[in-house]
């Protein structure tokens, strides 16, 4: 249970896509990968890694054969839904002190009331010094929370409709308050002229963290569910965690790619950004970013660089979009189409098509390549289970697996099912995490 042990660190250590690609490298170097600008040149068996702007990572492997003929991909995302704060979060309000945010991806806003939050990022100072903000974690840290209306005067808020429980605007995490004033205290003041204090919190930031006021506006700052990965269930069969879309495929891909063994195709492990908002960005797939990485490897690898290679090379490789699915929900049987479901502890998912309703957005695999992959998944014995999510009409989803098809790549959706999806605390199998693993690394070996 090493592997599940190691998943549950990764997924506390990497609460944000920076947190993520740190942990990253720092596994890839024990596993003797070295940053790309440290080769001169690049020949088979050498071990790699590029980044973009620390949310964006490729690990790569080199193969014997040329990359004209093409890679064999593992594709995941290392985003999750979550609060971002604004550019100017901290005010004051009624003697209590909030952090304002904006909520980031598909979530349902009610689930993240009167819950323990945390707050990752960075700060960025005018000088160029970067503070490393993790508040919320440590057991002697302070937390954070958005408040909700007690069910005594809930009487309104009760017949709304669920996305209206809670605004958007109203997504702010209490952060700390201050007594109010007496009127003695009033009275005093008025009667002695006095130089106006400083917020304490203010104060507090710039003693504790050196962190002036208008130093948010250069910040990145993410409120995320603050505590660990926990097994759930008295079998301990199941894991509770956060951001475990998509971290559960990033972790499970990144495990493959250490330990598979070298081939004749170069392998590949990408972890981009942005994709629950579209894959935008220059660190989402939908921009020029995995592109430029294999146009660098390409350069380093080659006599002479060329552009024909770089599109052959494209267009030769084979892709898993690694991406979670809806694991079958028993108590909400109605959404699903149960033979067509993927289940808890049913392996890696396969699916053949994402999309919704009329397969809008969607990457349709070819039946030729699912084979292929079928294949390689039988030939080292991994459990997996072919799945859509949902029934058609009720919803739909996507990943980066298009992005990935306009090259003219083979590419097919797999991951790890997943049952609360986007909620703050997501449920995972332990068993679809080994398979996941287990079918990645098979599949880096698919000639």
């Amino acid at each position: 249970m090493q592997l599940i042990s190691n998943y549950k660190n990764f997924l506390d250590s990497g609460k944000t896509e920076r947190e993520c690609v740190k942990s990253i490298i720092s596994l890839a170097k024990e596993q003797g990968y070295k940053d790309i600008n440290d080769f001169n040149s690049l020949k088979a068996g050498d071990k790699f890694y590029i980044t973009k702007m620390n949310k964006a990572i490729a690990l790569f492997q080199m193969g014997t054969s040329s990359l004209e003929n093409g890679m064999n991909i593992l594709g995941a995302h290392i985003d999750s839904p979550r609060l971002d704060g604004k550019q100017n979060p901290i005010y004051e309000k009624d003697n209590i002190f909030y952090f304002n945010t904006h909520y980031y991806g598909g979530i349902k806003k009610y689930q993240w009331t009167t819950l323990p939050l945390a707050i990752h990022g960075i700060v960025c100072k005018k000088d160029g010094t970067i503070i490393n903000v993790t508040i919320g974690e440590d057991e002697d840290d302070p937390v954070f929370s958005i408040s909700d209306i007690l069910p005594h005067l809930a009487q309104e808020q009760m017949k709304s409709i669920a996305s209206e429980f809670i605004k958007g605007e109203d997504l702010d995490l209490i952060i700390g308050s201050k007594i109010p004033k007496s009127k003695d205290d009033e009275t005093h003041n008025k009667d002695e002229k006095c130089e106006k204090k400083e917020d304490p919190i203010f104060t507090l930031l710039k003693e504790k963290y050196n962190i002036e006021k208008d130093d948010f506006n250069s910040a990145e700052l993410e409120v995320v569910p603050a505590g660990k990965a926990r097994d759930l269930g008295l079998d301990r069969s199941l894991i509770l965690a956060y951001g475990q879309d998509d971290r559960s495929c990033a972790f499970t891909s990144v495990q493959a790619i250490f330990d598979a063994k070298p081939s004749e195709r170069t392998q590949c492990c990408l972890c981009v950004d942005k994709e629950e908002i579209g894959s935008v960005g220059a660190t989402g797939m939908a921009s020029n970013l995995f592109e430029n990485m294999i146009a660098e490897v390409i350069a380093k690898a080659e006599p002479v660089y060329s552009e024909l290679i770089l599109r052959r090379c494209l267009s030769n490789s084979n892709m898993l979009s690694s991406d979670v699915n809806a694991a079958y929900d028993p108590l909400n049987s109605g959404l699903y189409d149960k033979d067509n479901a993927s289940v808890l502890g049913g392996g890696i998912t396969f699916q053949k098509y994402t999309g919704a309703r009329g397969k809008s957005g969607a990457s349709d695999a070819n039946p030729e390549f699912i084979a292929k992959v079928r294949a390689a998944m039988d030939e080292n014995k991994v459990r997996y289970q072919m799945a859509e999510l949902g029934k058609v009409d009720q919803g739909g989803g996507g990943t980066i697996a298009y992005h990935a098809a306009k090259y003219g790549m083979n590419v097919l959706d797999a991951g790890v099912a997943v049952l609360s999806m986007h909620a703050p605390w997501e449920i995972t199998s332990k068993e679809d995490i080994i398979q996941a693993y287990n079918g990645n690394k098979a599949f880096l070996g698919i000639k």
